[in-house]
């Protein structure tokens, strides 16, 4: 069963902050984090080119860094959700809504 990576990314992403802000423990958000980019990045390469695999990586990490001072201008929550639905626009544009090379 193919698991959407747009619901990946947005989901650790979402996932992650919610766990490191409710525990105060932001390493335990950090491995939410993680384990939804080698998720992700897993069904990347199944799915698409190591190019685009590498460029949605690149979007992932960099939508997670400029989430920290968007959160500083617009909010945490809206930052999150920002950060959010970019990747999983991303995702699903690259990854998620063509047909799939097989392994």
């Amino acid at each position: 069963m193919r698991v959407p990576t747009a619901a990946i990314t947005a989901g650790s992403l979402i996932g992650g902050w919610q766990l490191a802000r409710r525990t105060g423990n932001r390493p335990l958000g950090g491995l939410i984090l993680a384990a939804g980019a080698v998720l992700a990045a897993r069904e990347w390469s199944r799915r698409t080119s190591p190019a685009v695999t590498g460029a949605l990586i690149a979007t992932y990490l960099g939508a997670f860094g400029l989430s920290h001072p968007l959160a500083k201008r617009i909010g945490p929550w809206p930052a999150v959700l920002t950060a959010s639905a970019l990747t999983a626009a991303a995702s699903y544009a690259a990854a998620d809504r063509h047909p799939h090379k097989m392994p």
